[in-house]
């Protein structure tokens, strides 16, 4: 059985859609996880449709692909564990670096589209996972071209806030260059550049 990311409800191993909410599944080409959006927030890894998993697409065929269809991208180099995207991912030409900050907790966010901040899931999870007011998944950064950089509570024990103002749970949130989100009883400086 595996989880749905959108609704979070167990579905069987070989699904393509999940059967209660009906969302598309994609799987990661290197940790083989579902997930959404088109980076695995695990690992980094190019997130493709359950028949190129199957198929055992690789990155650079999916690099490729990409290119030829016009979602034209930069290539950026695999770095150490703990260093975050866009390092590790592909992110595309013209997208504002997003670094959320607390020096104080030695805390360094650069935002990835779609990711999971939380203290078991997400690739800022090592950050978090000492703080038992984070909760599992606690929030998630997604990129609009319309509003750019975005932050949603999912459904967190302790909340998170944008300049005090509290979240309302899957209601996405733009965030601005000054802003200060914080993740349950850590405050986190965004810098868009």
């Amino acid at each position: 059985m595996i989880i749905c990311p959108n609704c979070k409800e167990e579905i069987d191993d070989d699904s393509h859609y999940c059967d209660q909410c009906g969302q598309a599944l994609l799987y990661c080409n290197r940790c083989g996880r579902v997930g959404m959006g088109r980076r695995c927030t695990y690992c980094g890894g190019q997130m493709v449709s359950p028949d190129e998993h199957s198929r055992g697409v690789s990155q650079e065929t999916s690099y490729s692909n990409s290119i030829s269809s016009g979602f034209v991208s930069h290539q950026f180099p695999a770095t150490t564990p703990g260093i975050n995207p866009p390092n590790n991912g592909f992110m595309p030409m013209g997208v504002p670096v997003l670094t959320m900050y607390n020096s104080s907790l030695n805390i360094r966010i650069q935002g990835i589209n779609g990711a999971i901040i939380g203290r078991r899931q997400g690739p800022y999870s090592h950050f978090f996972q000492q703080n038992m007011y984070v909760s599992g998944v606690h929030a998630q950064l997604k990129y609009k071209a319309n509003t750019g950089w975005c932050i949603t509570d999912k459904h967190s024990s302790n909340g998170t806030k944008l300049n005090e103002h509290l979240l309302q749970p899957d209601v996405d949130m733009s965030i601005k260059n000054g802003d200060i989100v914080t993740i349950a009883n850590v405050n986190l400086q965004v810098s868009i550049n």
